[in-house]
């Protein structure tokens, strides 16, 4: 090792440990499997890499490439039939699993007008972020909420809910993003469907922002003991009134730009034990620093358009495109408008890196904290 740089010999290393194979050591590994075994340091720096070495690759699905699909599945299968009509988006380096990026899932769920899809619960975790149409609603334990554009909802593991479009409505689509190649990978994933198909509306529609929805409020005497937010909807319009008050006042992240996190409004946690969520704005023209984390990124744009340059690669990306950042991947976002500011949606693990005392960030220190962008 005296004679070699300290990378050379961690690239050497990686994947096993530094003991050539012998004739002898071939026949003790090929003894070893047969037994249901193995020599730990054939694969040391595989299972436990010098830093997060991850499948997942950087991609952005656009929309308008997506939507003629999407729509396609509305003729071709019935909610009934489908359980949920879903286009789910398959990460190109995550083959073992169903997974957008790490351990999360994004789908794109459609429902045309009048329809009712069958009210189901599992261990997933589960959200939805409105994408266009109008009249869709959900129904959460009893608590039913009408749906605009550009909403943030929560279907949290172990609630009964179910979604729907009412008849005077338009087609309407979301993105769904739930947990479920977590809950797979701890084998602790169930589904149960309700007894009765649909669950009966138990609150007064809406209730649930009534309640809890008002900024810097919390109702007198109430208490919550659950693990998830009470509050279920968060609207668009106040989250991007909140971001544009808050870009007043403050230059906002280095890398990030204007970001606020939604929260649960009992505790000031985030609204899940195992996923939280953002929105973040870019002001025109603005160009964030890099910077990476342990932990993976599911992003839609909600409004505006710009890019994303992620370990190198570059992703453009308009309203409604979705595109993801693997964990401990280099990432910066630019705003290319002059005039207009843009805003990303994102949901993410960090809940659970953070709970586990895994999560770290850094900035990227060279180049004036920018990558060169390499395809």
């Amino acid at each position: 090792m005296a004679t070699e740089s300290y990378d050379d010999y961690r690239e050497e290393m990686i994947g096993r440990a530094n003991v050539a194979d012998t004739a002898e050591l071939v026949d003790f590994y090929r003894d070893l499997e047969a037994q249901g075994a193995g020599a730990l340091w054939t694969v040391a720096n595989k299972i436990e890499p010098w830093e997060p070495i991850t499948q997942s690759v950087p991609i952005v699905w656009h929309y308008d490439r997506l939507r003629d699909h999407v729509m396609r599945a509305l003729e071709l299968v019935t909610p009934e039939q489908a359980g949920r009509r879903v286009v789910y988006l398959a990460n190109p380096g995550r083959r073992d699993v169903t997974a957008a990026v790490g351990w999360l899932y994004s789908g794109i769920q459609v429902m045309g007008p009048g329809e009712l899809a069958s009210s189901h619960r599992h261990s997933a975790s589960a959200l939805r972020f409105i994408m266009e149409g109008s009249g869709a609603f959900t129904n959460v334990d009893g608590h039913k909420m009408t749906l605009g554009r550009n909403d943030f909802v929560l279907t949290p593991n172990g609630t009964w809910h179910e979604h729907g479009v009412a008849e005077n409505g338009t087609v309407c689509t979301w993105q769904d993003g739930l947990d479920i190649p977590l809950m797979n990978a701890l084998d602790a994933n169930f589904y149960e469907v309700h007894p009765d198909l649909q669950q009966a509306v138990s609150f007064p529609v809406d209730d649930s922002t009534a309640t809890w929805g008002n900024p810097a409020l919390k109702p007198a005497g109430e208490t919550w003991s659950k693990r998830y937010s009470p509050l279920l909807k968060y609207e668009w319009e106040p989250t991007y009134e909140a971001l544009l008050k808050y870009s007043k006042v403050t230059d906002g992240s280095p890398y990030d730009g204007i970001h606020m996190d939604y929260v649960n409004p009992f505790t000031g946690g985030a609204p899940m034990s195992t996923m939280g969520a953002s929105m973040q704005l870019l002001r025109p023209g603005e160009h964030t620093k890099a910077h990476r984390e342990v932990g993976s990124f599911v992003y839609q744009c909600a409004k505006g358009s710009g890019h994303t340059i992620v370990n190198g690669q570059r992703l453009d990306w308009k309203e409604r495109d979705i595109f993801v950042v693997p964990s401990w991947m280099w990432h910066e976002h630019v705003n290319g408008s002059a005039s207009d500011d843009a805003c990303l949606f994102s949901f993410h693990d960090l809940p659970v890196m953070r709970a586990l005392g895994l999560y770290r960030a850094e900035g990227l220190a060279e180049n004036g904290g920018h990558q060169p962008v390499l395809s």
